[in-house]
């Protein structure tokens, strides 16, 4: 079984590569499927993995919460995280091994893949070219099938870059940017707002309502950017750091092209 989350697409991409070609179940791990008694329906001897991107060099806290909320009558005999990031990981494979041992778990195997750019929320930081999209997404394409073997053979590896100061940025930086700028009191929309609703469609979190044909955000976002993202007019902004920064989410025309 694959939990997973994804907000524009690039996780949720590698979960249903990593789902088709293990050939196992796939579920949002913010709806896991669930027995009557509250546990994760899992088979002796069955394999977990948890997909999800990096936010500031861990998992995002919404991920790390719904695995604190998974309770076990069978427990998996294998677990593995895939993740995906920008560029490094840091010190997530020791936060998540950390995580899951409080569950009683043991975390056998981490992977993470380079893929294209979606958080825009700061100067300097910007999304990538087309040609660099379909390069990185051509790179994870061709990698995964070896992944997929590595984990249906129950490898003990972790495959990732973690980068400079793994500790301190997994640490130190990633509780700075969550205290300072994880935030949904910037977001705002233009005059060339449709009120389609597509922000509140595609927001994981229902943090988005449509109030006289406008989106208002509801203060518990984890910042993942698909409203931003998604908008068909490009009407979203964080305050003035996404203007003129184009958007990006998995499988649009031109990463296609």
């Amino acid at each position: 079984m694959i939990l997973y989350f994804s907000g524009c697409g690039n996780s949720r991409y590698v979960a249903e590569e990593l789902a088709r070609l293990l050939d196992t179940k796939l579920f949002p791990i913010l709806a896991p499927p669930l027995q009557d008694d509250g546990t994760l329906p899992l088979a002796e001897g069955e394999t977990l993995g948890i997909v999800c991107p990096i936010y500031a060099w861990d998992v995002p806290r919404l991920v790390r919460d719904a695995v604190q909320r998974l309770h076990f009558a069978v427990k998996p005999a294998y677990c593995f995280l895939a993740c995906t990031c920008g560029d490094t990981a840091g010190a997530v494979d020791k936060h998540f091994a950390k995580l899951l041992q409080t569950k009683g778990l043991h975390l056998d195997s981490v992977f993470s893949f380079v893929m294209p750019e979606t958080y825009v929320n700061l100067p300097g930081f910007n999304l990538d070219s087309p040609e660099s999209e379909r390069r990185k997404i051509a790179v994870v394409r061709e990698r995964l099938p070896e992944v997929a073997r590595r984990i249906a053979s129950r490898e003990q590896v972790v495959d990732m870059k973690a980068g400079a100061m793994p500790a301190l940025k997994s640490g130190l930086v990633n509780n700075m940017f969550y205290s300072m700028l994880i935030t949904d009191k910037k977001f705002h929309v233009d005059d060339n707002c449709i009120s389609c609703g597509k922000c509140a469609e595609v927001c994981q979190l229902h943090n988005i309502v449509m109030h006289d044909g406008r989106p208002h955000w509801q203060r518990h976002c984890t910042n993942c950017m698909a409203c931003y993202h998604y908008c068909p007019k490009n009407a979203i902004h964080f305050g003035k750091a996404t203007r003129g920064k184009g958007q990006y989410y998995f499988g649009h025309k031109d990463s296609q092209s």
